[in-house]
């Protein structure tokens, strides 16, 4: 079972309060351009994409851009959501970048390790969870082997997410010239507090790793052994399940990205951030950011979020590519509790003719986030909102594909605690051609689920609902 962060009595009677007054909406930039912007937002900059070489012409950007659009499909979704993230990004829209989709443990394992075993001088890890186990050890050898060879190695583990990873893990990774950094110590006496002092509900949720700066991984997958069999092939679960399976019973199905291109930079970049942010002994000089190259024709944009911003990045482009929305809006989610801004784009988007579609766990590891999420059912249903359970693994993706045109891949749940406690990282690609790829890979798994009916909702156990009460209680801080 992945671990996350447990409540503990304060939070119980911070999150009860939070309930009976009615929670907060997630905050928002102050101001975002309408449904159907121009590209230019009045009285501020064009949009102009980043390659290798640099910043690119108005023109020319407008024509790559132009170039991405679904060639059948009336939308502007390019339109609406780059003149909102003129306003809200701090990353620049790269192009240039190779992107490739890979699905759950075995490939992305075998990809990351590839790339290790080709480093020649830096690999930057970051993760939340990094178990002591066949996966964790084979990952712990091969960092060590880099390391020997004279590669760096710079690795950033949560304290939450690595609490029962044996210190001797790390200790033999530090031994070998390994540096390793506890991203916010849960011991307050070893915090080394900082400017902005103890925060143990703030965690590093990020997964990445970057090799050599030419080529990163990020995405939902952990280092765990859970992750170590595929998602296909497998039996069908008692439906609408509310307990989390047996250790080790089912697969685990969750996404990552391989990225080359200039794009690797802009995560270089959050990376050395997040190192900086925790105050922690200086990274070794190397060369973090080797010239750019063109790797391919995507255009990603890198979104990094932190609980120490005024607002989450993440949600605020999400929520930007919602409203715009003019034909779908597919959602794969390992963790669903939307806030009432999310509702009600979601719903609003169904209200006028837009395809909403959301796959969630039939079973999951958090039952309290299972049980949160669907609180919001009934509402969903109504709006026509379709909903699906993932059935046959416990379901960890993180991906959304709007208009067949805009996607994100990345390490971010909708839910309150990625969208205000957690450092989070997500990929946003545009165009048709990726977005073939992710709405393929969408169908797949809406073939390996089932519809969650209104009627059949509305007569679901009243302990169902019991658990659903209970669960929205504590959803703040999940």
């Amino acid at each position: 079972m992945l671990r996350r962060l447990r409540p503990c009595g304060l939070y119980l009677a911070l999150a009860a309060a939070c309930t009976l007054a009615g929670c907060q909406a997630l905050p928002l930039p102050p101001a975002q351009p309408p449904s159907g912007a121009a590209l230019a937002v009045p009285g501020g900059p064009a949009v102009r994409l980043q390659g290798p070489a640099g910043p690119l012409g108005a023109a020319q950007s407008q024509r790559l851009l132009d170039g991405l659009r679904q060639p059948a499909q009336a939308t502007d979704i390019f339109a609406h959501h780059l003149a909102v993230e003129v306003l809200i990004a701090t990353s620049p829209l790269t192009t240039g970048n190779a992107v490739q989709l890979l699905q759950d443990g075995p490939a992305t394992y075998a990809a990351m390790l590839k790339a290790i075993a080709g480093a020649r001088d830096h690999i930057n890890l970051e993760t939340y969870i990094l178990d002591d186990d066949a996966v964790g050890q084979r990952f712990a050898q091969a960092l060590i082997d880099k390391q020997a060879q004279g590669v760096q190695v710079n690795l950033i583990r949560d304290s939450v997410g690595t609490l029962g990873t044996p210190a001797a893990y790390f200790e033999r990774l530090q031994a070998s010239g390994v540096q390793v950094l506890e991203f916010n110590p849960i011991n307050p006496l070893s915090a080394g507090a900082g400017d902005k002092g103890w925060s143990p509900n703030q965690r590093d949720h990020r997964k990445l790793l970057i090799v050599d700066g030419q080529t990163a991984f990020l995405g939902g997958i952990n280092l765990s052994e859970v992750y170590s069999g595929g998602s296909r092939s497998l039996r069908r679960p008692r439906p609408l399940a509310t307990q989390p399976p047996p250790e080790g019973r089912l697969a685990w199905r969750d996404t990552d990205l391989q990225l080359q291109g200039p794009v690797v930079g802009e995560l270089q970049k959050l990376f050395l951030a997040s190192w900086l942010k925790q105050s922690g002994a200086p990274a070794l000089p190397r060369n973090y950011f080797p010239k750019p190259v063109a790797a391919g024709h995507q255009v990603v944009r890198a979104v990094g979020s932190s609980p120490d911003d005024a607002f989450s990045q993440i949600y605020a482009t999400l929520l930007s590519a919602i409203h715009s929305a003019q034909t779908s809006v597919h959602v794969t989610m390992a963790y669903f509790a939307p806030d009432p801004q999310l509702l009600a784009a979601l719903q609003a988007a169904a209200g006028r003719g837009v395809d909403v579609t959301l796959i969630l766990p039939g079973q999951s590891d958090s039952w309290l986030v299972l049980h949160a999420g669907r609180a919001s059912y009934q509402a969903l249903l109504r709006a026509g909102v379709k909903i699906f359970d993932r059935r046959g693994v416990v379901l960890h993706a993180k991906t959304a594909l709007i208009d067949g045109v805009w996607s994100t891949v990345g390490s971010t749940n909708l839910d309150w605690r990625s969208f205000l406690h957690n450092q989070e990282l997500n990929a946003v690609v545009l165009g048709a051609d990726f977005g073939g790829q992710v709405q393929r890979m969408f169908e797949r798994d809406l073939a390996a689920s089932d519809p969650v009916l209104l009627a059949r909702w509305q007569h679901r156990p009243w302990g169902w609902r019991l658990q659903e009460w209970f669960a929205r209680v504590w959803e703040y801080w999940l």
